[in-house]
């Protein structure tokens, strides 16, 4: 018997070693190195990642500090690249996809995601995501990223300013002429108001420049793909409207970070922003003034177009489980639970087809307009290009500076304008 026993012993003691060693696989978890640019997005970046990882418990997320901007984000990815310190998953800018792309094949680091894709079930992609918003992700027809903030410039206004000035806060105009106008006489009511800004010559990127352009329909860049196509009307005409934003709508140069708390403040007539102001601008101005939004004013409804700000998700690790383990993690957060959080969080547009039904963002679009006004224009939406070689950071840079210049009236439009392009297209050159 007591042979038996321990036989029997031996064989138990075996199965539970087995039994804790698979319980101990199991419990194993990857922890996924994760950057997305904007510190102020912090918040609803980790309730993302929180629902992830509770739906997920195998796999952990953990967010390096975030770069203040996506050019400063993109310029620290570059570095990575070359120290052989990137994490597993970027969110990166959509403007500078192309370049990053580009980096990162030349060291053979870019991942395609289409092997992931085509993993999935036969209708996944038509039924969660339009062409329009996979196109974001794509680098020379390959998907590099998916959508995960998408956004177009909107106007957020002081309804109480509005109705004072034309006894109403509805119906705001949509059309440059009158919006300036409308701003002129804001300016007027004194004490310190502004009729409206526009912080181009101040923006972290070359967003509210490149809508300038676009809304005219036409291009920023040239079909040879090596210079830009602004050097005409179109520049000219932008230049002129952002002078008049001075002149005629009493703006006042800012940065755009004082801007917005001007606008909290009552200070400032309507601002043209992100939508997602919608969030940061509810909760910050509360029940002090009405707050509303309003399209973008296109000046050729028919072919103008409006850059399509935001990021898509990356994988760049080239370990096979932690990729894996991003695939899913960015399944998620561009899926209609993730796409939820991140947009009651944020105030962007939904990437995620699915979220925009009743139970996910649907009814709720319904009772807050405010909110929706981005998807109002979504017809005029167009990828955010960047530009070619490895100067997009600096480019803007150099045009924010003579842009600022012109509003300021140190040039005029037409020096500002030839400095414009000269100086992008020697930056295209090198």
């Amino acid at each position: 018997m007591n042979i038996i026993r321990k036989k029997l012993f031996g064989l138990f003691a075996g199965a539970t070693m087995c039994f804790a060693g698979t319980g101990m696989a199991q419990a194993e978890k990857i922890t996924l190195d994760v950057i997305h640019a904007w510190p102020g997005h912090n918040p609803f970046y980790e309730q993302v990642a929180e629902a992830f990882t509770k739906a997920n418990p195998d796999i952990e997320i953990k967010f390096r500090a975030s770069p203040p901007s996506y050019d400063e984000g993109h310029q620290a990815l570059l570095r990575g690249i070359i120290t052989n310190k990137l994490p597993d998953v970027y969110f990166s800018g959509f403007h500078l996809l192309p370049e990053l792309v580009a980096a990162l094949d030349k060291r053979k680091l870019a991942v395609d995601l289409a092997p992931f894709i085509e993993k999935e079930s036969a209708n996944w992609l038509n039924a969660n995501y339009e062409p329009s918003i996979l196109n974001l992700g794509r680098v020379n027809g390959k998907q590099y990223g998916m959508a995960f903030n998408a956004s177009t410039p909107i106007i957020f206004y002081n309804g109480d300013l509005i109705k004072k000035v034309t006894g109403s806060s509805d119906n705001f105009p949509n059309d440059w002429d009158t919006a300036i106008e409308l701003a002129g006489k804001i300016g007027k009511l004194g004490d310190g108001i502004n009729g409206m800004a526009y912080d181009v010559h101040a923006w972290p990127d070359d967003w509210l420049w490149r809508a300038m352009i676009m809304e005219q329909g036409e291009p920023v860049m040239n079909d040879d793909g090596k210079t830009v196509a602004f050097g005409g009307e179109s520049g000219k005409k932008a230049l002129d409207k952002a002078v008049r934003f001075m002149k005629e709508g009493t703006m006042e140069l800012r940065d755009f970070e004082q801007s917005r708390q001007q606008f909290v403040a009552g200070k400032i007539g309507f601002i043209f922003s992100s939508p997602n102001g919608a969030r940061a601008f509810s909760d910050l101005i509360g029940d002090r003034f009405e707050l509303r939004s309003a399209v973008f004013p296109i000046a050729n409804k028919t072919d103008g177009k409006l850059p399509t700000g935001g990021n898509a998700a990356m994988i760049l690790s080239q370990d096979e489980k932690r990729q894996q383990a991003a695939w899913r993690f960015i399944k998620f957060a561009t899926g209609p639970e993730g796409q939820k959080l991140a947009v009651l969080g944020s105030g962007y547009m939904p990437t995620n087809k699915i979220a925009l039904e009743p139970q996910y963002l649907g009814d709720f679009y319904k009772e807050n307009p405010n909110w929706r006004t981005s998807l109002d224009q979504i017809q005029y939406a167009q990828a955010w290009g960047g530009y070619p070689g490895n100067n997009s950071v600096q480019v803007w840079r150099t045009q924010r500076d003579i842009i600022g210049n012109v509003m300021r009236g140190n040039v005029s439009v037409d020096e500002g304008l030839e400095q414009l392009v000269s100086e992008t297209n020697k930056l295209l050159a090198e």
